[in-house]
Order: C-alpha cells, then structure tokens, then sequence
C-alpha cells in the first residue's frame, strides 16, 4: 500500500513540475513576443516571473492535478484545469497590482491564459493515456478486498476489474459465492479482524453484509482505520433502496432522485450555454443547409424536415424538427429504424450515421424545447411502451432532451430491439440527471464530436 501511494505521489509531483515548466516557457515567450518588454529591467522581468510563479503555487495547491486517481472522468480533468488557469491569471494580476507594477499586462495575462489553458488540456490528455497504459502493463497496481455473499458483490468486482486502465486487481474474497476465488467464509473474515496479518487484505476493502450486523461492520470499520485501508460499505440488493441523501437543515433524508438542475442558478447555466451554443452552431452549419436541400429532393420527393411529437420535459409532447432521412412512410411514428431499413435513402442514411440529421434540432434547443445534452427524446409511441415495461422510464423526463446525451455516447445509441437495450439508456439517463455539471456536458459534446470521424456502429 504504501509503494502503491509513493507511486501516485510520484504522478502527482511529476505533472505538478510540468506544469510549472510549461508555465514558465509560455512566460519567456510572452516577453518575446510583446516586444514592448524589451525594455523592461532585469528587475521588472524578475518580480514578473516570481509573481506569477507565486501565484501559481498557490493555485496549485487548491486546483492541483487529480489526473493520477482511479476513477476521474474527463470533465472533472477538463473542470480541474480550467479553475487552475483562471485563478493564476486572476491572482497574478492582483498581485501585480498590489505591488504596484508599472506596466500594464491585463490583456496580455489573458491571452497567456487562453494559451496556457490549450496547452494545459492538451497535456492533461496525454498525460491521461499514458497513465492508462502504465496500468494497464501491471504497474501502479492498486488492490483491493471483497467480504459478503450477495450480487451486488459481483457488480463491485465488474466495475473494479473490467477496466485495466483503473489498476485494481483483486486481493481477497471472503464469501461463498461461486463466480469468485475463495479465501475463506465471511465468518472466517469477522473472526480474524483481530490479527489482519492472517487476512488477505489489500488497500480498498468493500463490504456487503446485512445492516443489522452494526457491530461487526464497525469492526471492520475500526480495523480499516488502524490499517490505513480505505473502507467502503455496499447496500444489499434486497436492502438497497437506491435513494438519495440530501440535507434538510442539518439533518440527513433521503429522496428518490435529486439532480444538481434543481439549483435554479445550475438551471440558468445551463439555458445560457444552450443558447450560445446553438446559436453559434446554427451560424456554423447555415452553408451546408442549401446542399443538403438539394441532395434530399433528389434522392426523395417530400419534405426537407421531418416533424414529429416526443415527450419532453415533465412530460409535454413538442415537435422535434430533424433533416428527412427516410422516404415518407406511414410507419415513422412506430418503428424505429434499423439496420438496414429499406426506407432509408443512401444521404439519408449518410446523414444518420453523421448526425447531420439531427442540425434542425438546434433550432429546438434555441426554442427552449430542449438542452444540447440531456437525456434522448423518444417518439410518443415509445414512451407509451416502455413507461409500462421499465419502472423508471420517466424519471428521464425529470430534465429537457438533448440533442445528444450520456447514453449515447456510452454504447446505448441506436435502435432498443431488446428491453435491457431501453432499460441500459434509461439507466444511463438518469446518472447524468443525477451528476450534471457543465463539464460533464462538455465531455458529452466532445464525445459526441468524436463520432462525426470515428463511426458508431449503432449509428444507423
């Protein structure tokens, strides 16, 4: 455990130095390439280089690198990166002028952010990748321990172990189920947490025994703290109610569902960004719309846009607007498309398989009818089904549809022949609504960018 942590000591310090390096280079540059600093003192360049040097030292010590944890997701790097920029550049200027610097730089500062920053995520990336494949070769290994005899034990192991870039690898087990190599019973675990020597214990323990069993769980509890293991406790099936806590006044309920897009400001962000960036994209894509007017009549004699009822927000049905992909059928409200669905014609599937298809939608965004991301909106027909066949179905209804959304970028994309297809994207769904932050959105929409070059094969 311990070489484990040196090692990730060891990530952390050495992108921290990195960064400083990278900082540093872009500060030599920026003298360079303003060349009204030619002039400027060995003393002026000096109290320069330092003030910003302190403030990023500082910065870094509230927004340093998380790069180098197990289980990060790109937005939290992406969030973690931008708020390390914007208070060096914001603390560096007050800096400067709290010592009363002579020359102005604020612009300048600014510019060296944006610069810093691109070169900061493009790093990060990298670094990223590399990690992974370091992990993934057997090093930086993190171990862990699994005590108890319920499926939700087996689901532990899934997400722990099924991905090689996280580096965990499985210590012990200590249960009788099957699917897992023994070390001995539960009651085998609880007897000897009075000599851990005897017990394969790794760094990370997770334990799933029945709620009533309070005084061996904070056994377990003790015996983690005094052995600096990190302790984790797993709801059983039959006991986990999947509720959420929130705080009501310092005391602690629980709720079905909550979602960061109750807090109306969260809410306001999110209009904001949406307005901004379909307006932007609107103006973007505006070129393209003509082409795509003449290749559709050439191909299908019909309309250019396809209008059809989903469910949106709460509830309401809107008309979602899309680029006609197919010939007119009279099926289009009832059958989702397939494979190789002979009412497709050859740019209709082309677009489908880009997202072309889906542009006019930006003008339903703009319409407040829906987000950029968020959950998918389903034809009415859809809903009418699979709210009677999937308890949770509309809960997804619980925030506006986007254009594009967590479960599409994350396998659940295309057509539900299956129900576990459905119940997978509802799933899905409701994470998001459940862990929305615009950088999240963000992940999502570069996510969703990478398919217009690297096909999904769901796409169709």
């Amino acid at each position: 455990m311990t070489n484990n942590n040196h090692s990730n000591n060891l990530i952390k310090f050495g992108i921290i130095i990195g960064d400083f390096v990278i900082l540093n280079i872009l500060l030599v540059l920026f003298l360079i390439v303003f060349s009204q600093y030619d002039n400027w003192s060995d003393e002026k360049t000096s109290a320069f280089f330092l003030v910003c040097n302190l403030a990023f030292v500082i910065c870094q010590s509230k927004f340093s690198t998380i790069i180098h944890q197990r289980r990060v997701g790109a937005d939290s790097i992406l969030q973690r990166a931008t708020l390390l920029v914007l208070s060096e550049i914001l603390l560096a200027y007050l800096f400067l002028r709290l010592i009363r610097f002579e020359a102005r730089v604020g612009w300048q500062l600014v510019l060296l952010g944006v610069v810093f920053w691109a070169f900061l995520i493009i790093i990060r990336l990298t670094e990223r990748w590399v990690i992974k494949k370091y992990r993934e070769d057997g090093r930086n290994t993190r171990f862990f321990t699994l005590v108890g005899n319920d499926s939700e034990i087996l689901n532990i192991h899934k997400k722990l172990t099924q991905n090689p870039a996280l580096g965990y690898k499985l210590r012990g087990y200590y249960g009788d189920l099957e699917e897992m190599p023994h070390d001995g019973s539960i009651d085998d675990f609880f007897s000897k947490l009075g000599t851990p020597e005897e017990l394969k214990l790794g760094e990370e323990l997770y334990l799933c025994v029945p709620r009533r069993d309070r005084e061996k769980i904070l056994n377990a509890i003790k015996m983690c703290d005094q052995h600096f293991i990190k302790f984790y406790y797993v709801p059983m099936a039959e006991e986990n109610l999947y509720l959420e806590p929130i705080n009501l006044d310092g005391q602690e309920i629980f709720t079905a569902y909550s979602s960061p897009l109750e807090n109306p400001l969260h809410r306001l962000v999110k209009r904001i960004f949406d307005i901004v960036v379909s307006v932007l994209c609107l103006l973007v894509t505006a070129l393209l719309y003509p082409f795509i007017y003449f290749i559709i009549k050439c191909q299908s004699p019909g309309p250019i846009f396809f209008k059809q009822l989903r469910t949106g927000l709460n509830g309401r049905e809107f008309n979602c607007y899309k680029f006609r992909s197919m010939h007119v059928n009279s099926d289009a409200d009832r059958v989702q498309a397939t494979k190789d669905d002979p009412r497709k014609y050859p740019f209709g599937n082309f677009m489908r398989k880009t997202n072309i298809d889906e542009l006019p939608q930006f003008w339903n965004v703009l319409r407040g009818d829906m987000s950029i991301v968020g959950p998918r909106p389903h034809m009415l027909a859809h809903t009418e089904q699979y709210s009677k066949l999937i308890d949770k179905y509309m809960v997804r209804h619980f925030v506006k549809p986007g254009v594009t959304g967590w479960a599409q970028v994350t396998g659940f994309r295309g057509e539900t022949s299956e129900l576990w297809q459905m119940e997978g994207r509802v799933e899905r769904d409701i994470w998001y609504i459940q862990h929305w932050s615009i950088w999240l959105d963000l992940r999502i929409i570069w996510m969703t960018a990478k398919t217009i070059f690297h096909h999904d094969k769901n796409a169709y």
